[in-house]
């Protein structure tokens, strides 16, 4: 090998690291905002999936009878109503 070629070797490996260099940031990105993408994505469905049992769990579970408030506000307006 003459040095000739020893020189077109190592210019070639320089220009090949730098091109490495400025892609690889790139790259980088680009693969942290597909996973962060794909971890909305799944929030996303966990929420919709999660927000159907809620919602189904909240309908079963409610309580029918009044609160006390409720009973306290009721037992004001008969009052009014009658002392009118």
């Amino acid at each position: 090998m003459t040095t000739t070629q020893l020189q077109r070797l190592i210019s070639m490996l320089f220009v090949l690291g730098l091109l490495v260099l400025m892609v690889l940031p790139s790259v980088i990105g680009i693969v942290h905002d597909r996973r962060a993408d794909r971890q909305i994505r799944q929030a996303q469905e966990d929420r919709e999936a999660g927000g159907n049992r809620d919602e189904a769990q909240k309908s079963s579970s409610r309580s029918t009878v009044p609160s006390t408030a409720t009973w306290y506000a009721d037992g004001r307006r008969s009052k009014k109503l009658v002392s009118s």
